[in-house]
C-alpha cells in the first residue's frame, strides 16, 4: 500500500471511512463546543454533512477518480449543515477540482487538492478567524506543499500522514489563538472534526476499516425500516399544499377524482378560503397544477418516500437527497424563514413567509433543506432569513444552486431578528435591493435575549456554571446564571432601558402561560410604558426568546 496512488474506488473507500470515523466521535466534537448552553453540534453538524457523502459513495460501484470526487463534493454541498459543515464542504469542493484533473493521485497531487480546498474555503468565509477548521486546514495543506516541493517523490500515505501530523500541529495551537477557547482550555471543535476525517481517510488508504462503534441501538425502540421492501411503496412522492380558493366555482370533487387517478392516500380538506390536499403520488407536479387552479399555493411540502426510506435503512447518514420540484413564479417576492415550533412557524406565516424550513439551534437545516423550501416558493426572489448565526452559510450556498430563482439571504441571526426583518418587508416595494437593506435595517435595531439551560459544568468568564441551571443570554453573550427568576430578573435589566417602546416574549415547549405572564410583569416593572406581547412559539431549547426595540 505505500506506494498506491489514490484512483476513485480508494477514493471512495476513504471517503466512507472518514465519514464513519467522524460520526464515531461526534459526541467527542460536539463537547468541545466551548459555550454551556446547548448548541454543541458541531459534531453533529460535521457527521451529518460527511454522511452525506457516505450514501453517495454507496450508489457507485467503480467510479473514476473524477466521478468520486465531484460527487463527495456534490453531495457535501447539498448536505452541509452549520458552519462546520459548509467548510467542510467547501474543503472537498475545492479539492475535488484538483484531484479530477488525473485518474490517479499521488501525494504531490494529494497536497495540492487540499491547499486548493483551502484557498476555496477561505474565499468564501468573509471574516476567516483564526483558531478554527480553517487554520488547522491550512497549516497542514501549506505542510504538504512545502514537504512535496522538498521531495516530489512523496506518496499519498506519506503525504496524508505529514498532513495528519502537523493538523494535530495546529489543533493543539488552536486553544491559544481564540481567547474563548483559551479561557476554556479546549481546542477548536471543527479543526478536531477535520483531523477525525482525514485519520479515517489515512486509516482506508492504508487498507485499514475499523470495526467503529456508530450508533450502536442494544434493543429496538423503533420501526425496522429494513424489514420494509422498497417495492411495497406503490407511489414515491408524498404531496401536500394549501391552496387559496381564489376561484371558489371551481368544483373540489373534481380536483379529488382527478387527484384518485394519479395516486393514493387521498386526503382533501375544504372551507371556503382554502383547499389543504394530501396524496401519494409519482406526479407531484400535476397535483400542484391542479391546486394552482384554485389559486396560489400557501404552502407546499413534497418527500421522497423511496429516499426516506432508504435514508432510514442506512443508519447514521443524512437524509438521502430529494427530488427537486420547482413551482413556477406567480409573483415577484417570497420568503423563506428558519424556525422551530409549531407557534414560531404559524407566526412566520402570518407575517408573510412562505415556506418556514424546520431547524434552529442544535438541529441545523441543510443546503439542501434550504434549496428546496426556496423551491417550493411561488416567487422570482426569494429571501431567506436563517435567524441562527450558525444556518447563515448554509442559506449563502443555496444562493449558488438556484438558477431558477434568485435567492437573496438576509443574514438574521436571531429569531427576534427575522421577526423584524418580515415586519419591515413592503408588499408595494419594487426593488430587491430595496427590499432586501430595509429588512436588514430593521433586524439591527432589535435587542435578542434568551432563557436555556446549561448543558454541561463549565467555567465562563470566571463564572462557574452547573449543569441543568438557567442561563440568560443577551445578544448572545452569557447575562447570567443560576435559578430562573434570578437570570430571568438580570436578563430584563440588562435589555429594557427608559427608551424601550415594545417588547415580545416568545415562551417555548413545556412554559405555560402563567409562567409567561410572569415575565411579562419582570418586563414590566423595567418599563411601564413599554408595548408587550406575548407569544406561544413552542420551541424547543429556549424556554424563553426575548425582543426589545
Amino acid at each position: 500500500m505505500a506506494d498506491q496512488k489514490i484512483n476513485g474506488a480508494l477514493y471512495r473507500s476513504m471517503v466512507i471511512e472518514g465519514a464513519l470515523a467522524i460520526a464515531e466521535k461526534k459526541e467527542q466534537a460536539n463537547e468541545l463546543n466551548v459555550f454551556p448552553v446547548p448548541d454543541g453540534d458541531t459534531g453533529t453538524n460535521m457527521s451529518m454533512t460527511m454522511g452525506s457523502a457516505m450514501a453517495e459513495m454507496e450508489k457507485l460501484a467503480e467510479p473514476t477518480l473524477a466521478k468520486a470526487a465531484d460527487a463527495t463534493a456534490s453531495a457535501l454541498l447539498r448536505g452541509a449543515r452549520g458552519n462546520s459543515g459548509v467548510i467542510l464542504s467547501l474543503l472537498f469542493r475545492g479539492m475535488a477540482k484538483k484531484l479530477r484533473e488525473t485518474d490517479e493521485a499521488d501525494g504531490r497531487t494529494l497536497a495540492l487538492a487540499l491547499r486548493e480546498g483551502v484557498d476555496t474555503a477561505y474565499k468564501a468565509v468573509m471574516k476567516p478567524a483564526e483558531g478554527t477548521i480553517l487554520t488547522v486546514s491550512r497549516v497542514a495543506a501549506q505542510h504538504a506543499v512545502e514537504l512535496c516541493q522538498a521531495e516530489p517523490t512523496l506518496t499519498a500515505e506519506q503525504v496524508l500522514a505529514a498532513i495528519l501530523e502537523q493538523g494535530h500541529t495546529a489543533l493543539e495551537e488552536t486553544v491559544h489563538q481564540n481567547p474563548v477557547l483559551e479561557k476554556a482550555g479546549v481546542v477548536d471543535a471543527g479543526g478536531f472534526g477535520f483531523i477525525t476525517i482525514f485519520e479515517g481517510m489515512l486509516d482506508a488508504l492504508r487498507g485499514i476499516h475499523k470495526e467503529r462503534a456508530v450508533a450502536a441501538e442494544p434493543t429496538k425502540s423503533t420501526a425496522d425500516f429494513a424489514a420494509i421492501n422498497d417495492e411495497d411503496i406503490t407511489f414515491t412522492y408524498c404531496t401536500e399544499f394549501i391552496a387559496s380558493r381564489k376561484d371558489k366555482a371551481r368544483n373540489v370533487a373534481r380536483l379529488r377524482s382527478i387527484l384518485n387517478e394519479i395516486g393514493d392516500s387521498l386526503v382533501v380538506v375544504e372551507d371556503d378560503d382554502i383547499v389543504k390536499v394530501h396524496v401519494h403520488t409519482d406526479q407531484p407536479n400535476k397535483a400542484l397544477e391542479e391546486g394552482l387552479k384554485f389559486g396560489p399555493l400557501l404552502t407546499v411540502k413534497i418527500e421522497n418516500m423511496r429516499e426516506q426510506h432508504t435514508a432510514k435503512v442506512i443508519e447514521g447518514t443524512a437524509d438521502a437527497p430529494k427530488e427537486r420540484v420547482i413551482v413556477p413564479a406567480e409573483k415577484k417576492f417570497g420568503f423563506v424563514a428558519v424556525a422551530a415550533g409549531e407557534g414560531l412557524k404559524t407566526l412566520f406565516t402570518d407575517l408573510g413567509a412562505d415556506v418556514v424550513v424546520q431547524g434552529g439551534q442544535t438541529m441545523n437545516p441543510s443546503t439542501d433543506d434550504i434549496l428546496h423550501a426556496v423551491d417550493a416558493v411561488p416567487a422570482e426572489i426569494v429571501f431567506v432569513l436563517p435567524n441562527n448565526k450558525n444556518i447563515i452559510m448554509a442559506a449563502e450556498q443555496a444562493v449558488h444552486l438556484s438558477d431558477e430563482k434568485k435567492v437573496i439571504v438576509v443574514p438574521t441571526k436571531t429569531i427576534p431578528q427575522g421577526i423584524s426583518a418580515m415586519l419591515a418587508v413592503d408588499p408595494e416595494a419594487e426593488q430587491d435591493s430595496e427590499l432586501a437593506l430595509a429588512m436588514l435595517d430593521a433586524a439591527k435595531h432589535v435587542r435578542s435575549g434568551q432563557v436555556t439551560y446549561a448543558a454541561r459544568d463549565s467555567e465562563f468568564d470566571g463564572k462557574k456554571i452547573k449543569q441543568g441551571e438557567y442561563l440568560s443570554l443577551c445578544e448572545g453573550k452569557l447575562c447570567a446564571n443560576g435559578k430562573e427568576t434570578s437570570v430571568l430578573k438580570k436578563l430584563a435589566r440588562e435589555m429594557v432601558s427608559d427608551d424601550s417602546a415594545f417588547a415580545t416574549v416568545i415562551f417555548g415547549e413545556g412554559v405555560t402561560e402563567e409562567q409567561a405572564a410572569e415575565v411579562e410583569n419582570l418586563l414590566h416593572k423595567e418599563n411601564k410604558e413599554m408595548e408587550i406581547n406575548v407569544i406561544d412559539g413552542g420551541q424547543p431549547v429556549y424556554y424563553y426568546i426575548i425582543s426589545v426595540e
